[in-house]
């Protein structure tokens, strides 16, 4: 059945403003990932938030390939018969021949089809496999590395599944795979080797040697010429890993990467240049407030404030709502994800607040998981202390207002001595004396397995920041993700960031981001680098970042040294803004969600999936590559208004951080939001077919051929 699409973008770059209808026809697309309905990384999200758009596309013909996870599955999928006949024949077939298929729906939005491989159910043929891929392929896996071995049953499993499929259709279909990263990588490299009708792609989120040669603290991009991949991917005894990732990288019809800075790195060490690039998108229907956003600030804003109070109970000298919330969060890699430049920002940001005797607090969580045993018993009982209070308030004011009523009814003006007797007196001062700490309030809400060699606490003992009264930064250190079923901090992920003032994400390697990209869509301004790929993205698209509220550290040509002045300088800004300016900024933040929709970033999928199906299948399918360096994408221009920093505005010291309101006169919101949106254009969809019967499609403003399908006398052909 023909499947219409159209997509029509504008803003972004290399590709021109192009609308299609395409007939489909037999075309089948497989998706293969480890974290198809398996939670385990950044991959996850880009598989679920991607599915509708995709679903949308392919319609009963998209289907995704993970791995069987009991635990995820029973909460996440919906386990029903295959509705493809070829499918279900050939499910039926492998489940026969040893092997434990399931079939179900994946409970997210766009309900796509999935089909789970139980990998353990096959194990007994690992060691045969190995055998197979060392004699074919002459890559060898060491029976220790269960991940390896893991990704060995996957391979074969998947490859035999695509095998499977093309000899249960009654007529040679057209057959399009979608690997992501080295564990889904060996199917595709089996699927070449065995010359099986599909066209492949590959797409690496991050290099495996590059996330290994990071970590060990060397000049990774300035070097990326000078690695001998071979030996550094040996010493680190990921030597078959490297093998797999890059054999599938090469076998590949379309190679695809995440931004441009992991191009280059994939250039370098796996030895081929990726043919597209295909940004991270979210659905931002899903974050959207509306003009809600703001008020969804100030709730959740309160949330953390009241933890604030139990945590710092008996050393809360300081006023909370002349406080600043900054949050690092993601996988625990102390340098990869930048924790270390963030510290020495922040000792530098304290010692600047207390010189310039500033009203302003920072607290600066770190959302970090890490191994440990338990809650710190301190940092419950400051919430237990927090909650006692709070009965304690709200029975003397019980008592309070019901003697001012009495007093009212009779048409007496109250006497406020008499108001509170000595037992309400007796029961306040239990109270405050029951809220007295000898000790500084923890940095840790956990006890650490292994507390005197994590590197957070570590770096805090070498800077000194302990919490202490003097300190204008707190920092807390909550070691376990974020859960609104938490007994200390009850919030969800999305509901914290809502919260909280600043995300800061100064890393060293990040081939995208979706921590800062999930704050822009929420409109909370942040902090990344031009050595992530959404710091690379937003240079490319805002003639200003940190006007919009987002603020790109050089971490690539300046020291560390220097990237930490340069953090510090960034956050005694934002510091100093005022209230209104906070908002202002936020309005502008909010506004680039748009750049981040899959409705955008999914037309390079798109683009990559009408490649591999030309070259694959060229006989049927005709793709004309378009020149990137003729292409001009846009850029937002710097906001008309006085831009909401500290550099430009009236007051720049951080005392006058929530004094006069108005100093943004010039700032006119609906004109700003205005002009924003006519920067990305709603999709639209003109589709027409030529006088051949061909269906052609084109650019609005481009005569270009992108892609024909024949529709009369289809020829089957494939091309290695």
């Amino acid at each position: 059945m023909p499947l219409p699409r159209s997509l029509s973008v504008t803003s972004l770059s290399g590709l021109d403003d192009w609308t299609e209808e395409f007939d489909l026809g037999d075309a089948v697309l497989f998706e293969i990932a480890w974290e198809v309905a398996n939670k385990v990384g950044g991959i996850y999200t880009v598989i679920q938030t991607k599915a509708r758009l995709t679903s949308e596309e392919w319609g009963e013909n998209y289907f995704l390939v993970g791995p069987y996870m009991e635990n995820s599955v029973r909460t996440q999928v919906e386990l029903i018969e295959p509705t493809n006949p070829a499918l279900k024949r050939t499910i039926d077939n492998m489940n026969s021949s040893g092997c434990k298929l399931y079939f179900g729906r994946w409970l997210i939005e766009g309900s796509p089809y999935v089909v789970l491989i139980d990998v353990g159910f096959t194990a007994w043929s690992l060691d045969r496999w190995k055998s197979e891929l060392w004699e074919n392929c002459g890559i060898g896996v060491p029976w220790f590395d269960r991940e390896a071995n893991d990704a060995v049953l996957f391979g074969f499993l998947t490859a035999w599944l695509l095998g499977e499929y093309a000899a249960q259709c009654e007529e040679p279909p057209h057959i399009l795979a979608h690997f992501h990263e080295w564990l889904a990588g060996l199917g595709l490299v089996l699927c070449r080797q065995r010359q099986l009708p599909v066209a492949t792609i590959f797409t690496t989120h991050a290099t495996l040697l590059g996330r290994y040669l990071c970590a060990g603290s060397v000049d990774f991009y300035n070097n990326l010429h000078k690695f001998n991949v071979d030996k550094e991917a040996g010493d680190r005894q990921i030597y078959h890993r490297y093998c797999l990732e890059r054999a599938a990288a090469h076998c590949a019809h379309v190679f695809t990467t995440v931004s441009h800075i992991t191009a280059i790195e994939a250039e370098h060490l796996l030895k081929r240049k990726p043919d597209v690039v295909t940004p991270n998108g979210l659905n931002v229907k899903k974050f959207s407030a509306s003009h809600e956003f703001q008020n969804l600030h100030a709730h959740s804003k309160a949330r953390i404030q009241e933890f604030i109070r139990g945590h710092f109970y008996g050393h809360l000298d300081f006023n909370l709502d002349k406080s600043v919330f900054l949050f690092i969060a993601g996988r625990y890699e102390f340098s990869n994800k930048g924790a270390d430049v963030f510290l020495e920002a922040l000792a530098r940001l304290n010692y600047l607040l207390r010189v310039n005797h500033s009203e302003v607090t920072v607290i600066a969580f770190f959302i970090m998981p890490a191994r440990t045993n338990n809650f710190n018993i301190e940092t419950l009982k400051g919430q237990a202390v927090r909650k006692q209070l709070w009965d304690t308030a709200q029975t003397v004011k019980e008592k309070f207002g019901k003697k001012l009523y009495e007093s009212l009814l009779v048409g007496q003006l109250p006497d406020v001595s008499k108001m509170l007797d000595k037992e309400d007196f007796t029961m306040m001062k239990r109270a405050i004396f029951s809220a007295q700490r000898q000790c500084l309030p923890p940095i840790c809400t956990h006890n650490m397995l292994d507390d005197s060699s994590d590197p957070i606490l570590n770096c805090l003992r070498r800077i000194g920041l302990f919490n202490s009264s003097s300190d204008r930064v707190k920092v807390i250190f909550h070691p376990e993700f974020l859960s609104s079923t938490s007994p200390l901090l009850p919030m969800d992920y999305e509901e914290f960031v809502r919260g909280c003032h600043l995300g800061v994400f100064p890393s060293y390697y990040e081939p995208w981001g979706y921590t800062p990209a999930e704050c822009t869509v929420m409109g909370i301004p942040s902090v990344s680098t031009n050595l992530s790929g959404f710091g690379c993205f937003m240079e490319e698209h805002i003639a200003d970042p940190s006007a919009y509220g987002v603020y790109i550290l050089d971490r690539r040509y300046r020291s560390v040294d220097e990237s930490c002045s340069q953090l510090t300088s960034f956050l005694l800004q934002f510091c100093q803004q005022s209230r209104r300016q906070r908002i202002i900024q936020r309005n502008r933040t909010e506004r680039l969600s748009d750049l981040l929709d899959w409705r955008y970033l999914g037309r390079y999928y798109i683009s990559a999936r009408h490649m591999a199906l030309a070259k694959a299948f060229p006989e049927s399918y005709y793709y004309e590559p378009q020149d990137p360096s003729s292409k001009k994408g846009f850029r937002y221009p710097r906001p008309a208004s006085v831009p909401p920093s500290p550099a430009l505005s009236r007051h720049s010291s951080p005392h006058h951080s929530d004094d006069n309101d108005d100093d943004d006169e010039r700032y006119n919101e609906d004109l700003e939001a205005e002009k924003d949106r006519l920067n990305i254009r709603q999709p639209h969809s003109p589709q027409y077919r030529d006088k051949s019967g061909l269906t052609v499609v084109n650019g609005a403003r481009s005569s270009k051929k992108l892609f024909v399908q024949l529709h009369e006398g289809k020829r089957r052909g494939f091309s290695q």
